[in-house]
């Protein structure tokens, strides 16, 4: 009997250790899940937004491992990210942080924002007004009427843009940023409430810091989605399975 009894417990531990072990392959080669903690990518993605990040999608680094370990140099099986991909990436002053923003200048453009309006390498981006946004604020629940727009890229990507202070927020005009090589320059869809590579603290970001793309929401919910006793109320039935534009 206490031969069985061992011989079932290994089994359990083994099927644990063998669920874990794949897990951890789906995660670093595959698919990895994030939430959204902040509002700089409203209206594209809200807080308590949970999605899917695809870690094939420019290659591998090191930070496509667990704990960023050392294990990778540079990146391997490369692909370019897009312009207006939104994708997950290290922090480039902090690398235990993760960031989520869309790509806007890819390596050796000139960007620059005039007056709220985008430029990429001198040409002023198409940008049409799509009605008013209504502005939840996360922190004390008030709401406001913000402007938003359709931004197109040169590359005919399509992606709403919300400008909570009209064109006259605090990175509204800014200096022309020369992408380095290798680097990328990021921004938020709350053009008046995103740290950015407009801002020294983010930067320019190297395609090693690149974790992935994102790809879609799996779950969405206005509050803590802990607490599972409120989801009637709380769950946002019709972000569930929806592609990221």
């Amino acid at each position: 009997m206490s031969q069985k009894q061992t011989s079932g417990f290994m089994e359990t531990v083994m099927t644990v250790i063998y669920a874990v072990l794949i897990a951890l392959v789906i995660r670093t080669v595959a698919y990895e899940p994030f939430n959204i903690p902040s509002g700089s990518m409203k209206p594209t993605l809200l807080v308590g937004d949970y999605l899917f990040v695809s870690k094939f999608s420019y290659g591998y680094s090191r930070h496509s491992l667990p704990f960023s370990l050392p294990l990778i140099p540079g990146r391997i099986l490369f692909s370019e990210p897009q312009r207006g991909d939104v994708a997950v990436f290290k922090l480039p002053s902090n690398p235990k942080v993760d960031y989520i923003k869309r790509v806007i200048g890819l390596p050796g453009d000139r960007i620059q924002v005039v007056q709220g309006l985008l430029h990429i390498n001198g040409q002023p981006v198409r940008r049409e007004p799509a009605g008013i946004y209504v502005l939840h604020d996360d922190t004390t629940g008030a709401t406001r009427p913000v402007n938003r727009y359709i931004e197109t890229l040169p590359n005919g990507k399509q992606h709403p843009i919300i400008e909570a202070d009209g064109d006259f927020g605090p990175a509204d005009n800014t200096r022309v940023f020369v992408v380095p090589k290798d680097h990328y320059f990021m921004m938020g869809d709350n053009r008046d409430n995103s740290t950015d590579s407009r801002f020294a603290h983010v930067g320019f970001v190297p395609k090693e810091n690149f974790v992935g793309r994102a790809e879609f929401l799996f779950f969405s919910v206005e509050g803590s989605a802990w607490e599972i006793w409120k989801w009637f109320d709380t769950v946002r039935v019709g972000r569930l399975f929806t592609g990221i534009e």
